[in-house]
């Protein structure tokens, strides 16, 4: 069975990502078609990413926690990512969680549900550039949810409540139907 990893791609206090994300496993519990787990980089606790040696060169983390999510991101056929966009970009955390691995994110595939002001769309426009370099298919459907209509904030520095639109609901099917499709394209070659 095809396993799709949803991640949590914000730490920040008063983060509205945890919201998200279950909101996208509950719609991706109802399907047949793949295994769903929500991964949160807040469980997490990696390390600023300072090796001296890149990843791409293939040696082994030293860090156990770094081991530990190689063998996490090693175990999933695909992805969604949960992200804000934090000035016109993906948060930190996220790039770094990126940034420590290289061939456990070979030939599998992504989708991406965001938010912001603009729906999150700059942030996933530079995680697709990203992860192209680590070798991850991108899907073209994605949920770009706003500040403005997804969600009830009275208090900036709280999440607030999530109500998003029914209107996402089709795109975010759409989004799991390509991100299906593609990893399962991708499966030979994660298996050579």
């Amino acid at each position: 069975m095809t396993r799709i990893a949803i991640i949590v791609g914000s730490t920040r206090r008063g983060r509205r990502s945890e919201a998200v994300a279950q909101w996208v496993a509950q719609h991706a519990d109802k399907r047949d078609d793949a295994e769903f787990a929500v991964i949160d980089l807040g469980d997490l606790e990696l390390p600023m990413f300072s090796d001296a040696t890149p990843p791409s060169l293939g040696k082994r983390p030293a860090d156990p926690r770094v081991r530990q999510w190689a063998a996490e991101v090693a175990s999933f056929d695909g992805f969604v990512f949960v992200t804000p966009e934090y000035n016109h970009s993906m948060p930190g955390v996220l790039k770094n969680a990126i940034d420590h691995l290289f061939l456990p994110w070979h030939h599998k595939a992504a989708g991406f549900v965001s938010y912001g002001s603009t729906g999150g769309v700059r942030a996933v426009e530079q995680l697709r550039l990203v992860l192209a370099e680590v070798k991850v298919a991108t899907v073209r459907s994605q949920v770009a949810l706003s500040l403005f209509t997804d969600f009830e904030i009275s208090d900036p520095a709280e999440p607030g409540e999530f109500r998003p639109s029914e209107a996402h609901e089709p795109v975010l099917n759409t989004m799991f139907d390509e991100l299906i499709a593609w990893t399962n394209a991708l499966a030979p070659l994660r298996a050579a």
